[in-house]
């Protein structure tokens, strides 16, 4: 399916993340981290970072590129920013034989295939299960997630978009919150509040309820590091609720999907709370399904800590790609 060396990119609404693959089955070579806001467009981000290649490196002749949004159309707007991406354009304006565009969490959930236990630091005391479907998920910029399920030879990878599913309230505490948080559209969804921009607007209504007067948002790494030194109680109490609200909904998914073989966090905020993780309600929420309780605590959950995990799984859909049956939009050059 692809020619090399081949461009791998990974989309967000803050970042994307460029590199080449020279052959098949080497490891993917990251080329730069472009900011999204610099760009007006994906072609102009790509166009800097492979100038940072060096002259001597051999141009792309094909590309496989994971966006932080739902791959529905030839032309794709990202979720979390005001890029359009077109896999014909794009292959037009580099000369590529072929563009692969897909949803950003069907890479990590590749790369969840063959991960390494280095890679992943465990939440709770699991023992990994092979053989079952596995769930990746994580909250950042917004919140992705998508399955990776067995399916005769093959694991089939099934993207989602459960960040845009409601969440309501599981406690008289939770209910206060409720009422204070800020709405998106006039919903309350997952992204909402497991999020950068959710751990901003959970500290607000945390601090409405504990003080009684409305709290303007802060920025989500001052929430993060305020909450892990313990300057303010408010964003203490907050971390502690994102990581409560990140177990259930871990445990809505291991349930829909049947997870047996573990969930799996990736996004920017989960390693850097991993000790509220550990010491939190996190597991308790994962496993409180009755009355699937007893399955659901022989289900291992971890965060992944690996730099880029979307590479590896890039990869592996670049070399391996027999191995993957998954949806996206692909343009090849007409013979």
């Amino acid at each position: 399916m692809f020619e090399f060396p081949v461009l791998i990119g990974d989309i967000g609404g803050t970042n994307a993340r460029f590199g080449l693959i020279d052959r098949q089955g080497a490891k993917p070579r990251l080329v730069s981290h472009e900011a999204t806001a610099r760009h007006p467009d994906p072609s102009s981000a790509i166009r800097a970072s492979l100038a940072k290649a060096g002259d001597g490196a051999p141009p792309p002749r094909s590309a496989i590129l994971a966006i932080a949004g739902r791959v529905d159309g030839p032309e794709i707007r990202l979720t979390n920013a005001d890029w359009v991406v077109c896999g014909e354009r794009i292959a037009g304006d580099f000369g590529l034989s072929s563009t692969v565009i897909v949803n950003d969490y069907v890479p990590v959930a590749a790369g969840a295939a063959d991960i390494e236990p280095h890679d992943l630091t465990p939440v709770g005391r699991c023992p990994p299960v092979p053989g079952g479907a596995r769930v990746v998920l994580g909250p950042g910029t917004g919140f992705g997630a998508a399955a990776l399920v067995p399916y005769s030879a093959h694991l089939a990878i099934v993207s989602t978009e459960a960040g845009h599913t409601d969440i309501g309230p599981a406690d008289a505490f939770e209910e206060k919150v409720w009422h204070a948080l800020e709405r998106v559209e006039d919903r309350i969804t997952v992204e909402t509040v497991l999020s950068g921009p959710g751990l901003a607007r959970l500290h607000a209504a945390v601090a409405h309820v504990r003080t009684g007067r409305p709290h303007e948002k802060i920025d989500p790494a001052a929430v993060t590091e305020a909450g892990l030194n313990a300057s303010d109680p408010h964003a203490v109490e907050t971390l502690a609720l994102f990581a409560r609200l990140l177990g259930r909904v871990c445990g809505d998914l291991a349930l829909t999907f049947l997870a047996t073989s573990g969930v799996y966090i990736g996004g920017g905020i989960a390693p850097r709370i991993l000790r509220v993780l550990e010491q939190s309600g996190f597991r308790d929420a994962f496993e409180r399904k009755a009355p699937f309780a007893a399955m659901m605590r022989d289900i291992p959950t971890g965060v992944i800590t690996v730099q880029d995990p979307a590479f590896n799984g890039l990869s592996a859909l670049a070399s391996n790609g027999r191995k993957f049956v998954y949806h996206g939009q692909v343009w090849r050059r007409p013979a």
